[in-house]
Parts: structure tokens; sequence; C-alpha cells
């Protein structure tokens, strides 16, 4: 090749890499970063996610666990990345709407931080407590704790998760008071629960709806504003005496903000390509994970939404965090 034409060449290949336009992406295996531990809800959802992601990319799409600080330390590594594609991670309403709110030195922005590429669905949580508690429904609960008040006592995985927000939230549009109790993980929360140990607990359906199927915890309401497709008997807190309660927790999946168009474009198909994966819909079904109807177009402006929504509630908590 002629030494001109080879710096064509040369500089042509340049530009093209620089602007993100490689036709054969991904080249390599993709991270998914989940910023919670193995065994959570978010973590049993991303690694189906991924799998069928896999498939669709052609490319092995590997789950790595990065759990810490509300799951702060793994978005924020994330938002950090390189972004090429090849790291993304499966957020949530904690990590992309509530944390916002909730620390006073979040290191990355939900919004700028990050480009949303797909809604693979959301779950409401089910406020549950023990098999053998004096009352059967939500306003058996409020009258029960405002006869005895500051005894009522509602655990949570953990000070701004979902469940704590959405406990402060009952307590103060019921006009008691109820103590948080909170726990280091989800799963020593629903055995507190079910011994006795705390009263009630919001938390999601793949966890709690088998003891509630085994009779060791009873299901009071659902805190979205519809019924859960995983607990269709149950009725919603708005149902309950409590109108506009709607909390749901949701799964988004997302790219470091400046990720290339055309990566962008690919990692979108394919994520479309999986949501519409029948076996995939009815194991996210299972874990009580309803199919989410946003478009990307929409993802963005939903965050927002989400995220004024949850400052709201922490406000309203006095659950801000350092």
């Amino acid at each position: 090749m002629k030494p001109l034409a080879f710096l064509a060449a040369a500089l042509c290949g340049i530009a093209l890499h620089g602007t993100g336009v490689a036709g054969s992406y991904p080249e390599r295996p993709v991270r998914m970063v989940v910023a919670f531990g193995p065994g959570t809800s978010t973590d049993t959802t991303a690694r189906l996610f991924a799998e069928k992601l896999s498939g669709a990319l052609g490319q092995a799409v590997i789950v790595e666990n990065r759990a810490g600080a509300g799951g702060s330390i793994g978005t924020d590594y994330v938002a950090k990345a390189a972004p090429d594609g090849y790291t993304i991670t499966m957020g949530t309403v904690g990590t992309l709407a509530i944390n916002k709110g909730l620390y006073k030195r979040l290191p990355y922005d939900p919004v700028t931080s990050f480009v949303p590429i797909a809604m693979p669905g959301y779950t409401p949580t089910l406020l549950v407590t023990r098999a053998n508690a004096p009352w059967n429904t939500v306003q058996e609960l409020v009258a029960y704790a405002k006869a005895h008040p500051g005894t009522v006592t509602y655990a949570s995985a953990g000070p701004g998760t979902s469940g704590h927000l959405a406990g402060a939230m009952m307590a103060e549009m019921s006009k008691t008071q109820m103590l948080h109790v909170p726990y280091k993980e989800g799963a020593q929360a629903v055995t507190a629960v079910m011994s006795g140990e705390t009263d009630v607990l919001f938390y999601h359906p793949t966890a709690v709806m088998p003891q509630v199927k085994a009779g060791r915890l009873k299901a009071l309401a659902a805190s979205s504003a519809r019924r859960s497709a995983a607990a269709p008997d149950v009725p919603t807190m708005q149902e309950s005496g409590f109108p506009g309660f709607d909390l749901t927790a949701w799964y988004m999946l997302a790219a470091p903000a400046g990720v290339p168009r055309d990566v962008l474009a690919t990692l979108g198909k394919a994520a479309a390509q999986v949501m519409q994966d029948p076996a995939l819909r009815q194991k996210l079904a299972d874990l009580g994970v309803e199919p989410s109807t946003l478009d990307t177009a929409a993802l963005n402006p939903f965050i927002k939404t989400e995220t004024a929504k949850w400052a709201d509630i922490i406000v309203q908590a006095n659950a801000a965090l350092d």
C-alpha cells in the first residue's frame, strides 16, 4: 500500500473508532453490574435478563455484583466506566430514583450520568404480617396502631429502601406512630416478621408469597395502584383507605452517558427482543415482576418523575442520609 493510501486508511479507522462506529459490537463479553448482593431480587432479575441478552447480542453478558451504600457503590462504578457499551447496569428504583434524595453527596446523577436502555418491568411490594397477628386488614392494623401508639413496628431491608419509605408513608398518611426497624438485608426482615420480632413489612412478592402460601405470613395489601399479578386477591393500599398510595419497585437497564448511538441502538434492539421472550416473561412473572409498557423515549422523564416523588417521601419520613 502506498504511504498516502495507508495514512488515509489509518485516519479513517481512527475517525470511525472515535465516533463509535463499530459494526461488530459487541466483540467481547459485556458486564452487567448489579449494585446489590447475590440472591437479591435485583440479582435474580438481572441474571434472568442477562442470560437472554447474551443470546440476542451473540456475546456473553456476565453479571457482576458490587454491593454497598444502598446500591450507590456499584452504580457509581458504572457511571464512571468507559462509555463503550461493555459495562452496563441493572438499575433499580433505589439506585436511579430514591438515592438521589436519600444521600446528600451522591457521587452520580441518575439522569445525567446514565442513558436508559430498557425497563424490564416493575413490582409492587406487599405489606405482610405474621400469621397470628391480631389484624387481618390494613384498617385493623391502623386501628391497633392508634390504640397502642408507638408499639407497632415495621421492618425494612435497610434505611432508605423502598420498604422503609413505604412504611413511613403508611404511618404518615394514617397519622399513627409506627417504629421503623431496619435490617441488613430483606431475608432477615422477612424472618423477623414471621417470628413476631417485628410486626409488618413491605417487601417483594417473590420473597413473601411462598411464606404467605405456607401460612407463615398474611398479606394485607399491595403498594401499587393496581393489584399485584402475583397476589390478585390482595387489595391495594388505595383500596384499603390510602388514596394516592402508589409505590412500586422497578428495574432499568442503563449504560454510562456517552455511549455511541450505534452501540446504544444495538443494546436497545437486543433488550427489546429479550423483553418479548415468552419464557423470560413467565419467569419474571413468577417473581412478581410485571412487564413495563414504557418505550425508550419515556424512560428519562419517568426517572425524573420518580426521583421527585421519592424525594418528597424522603422529606416526609425524615430519612435523608449523609
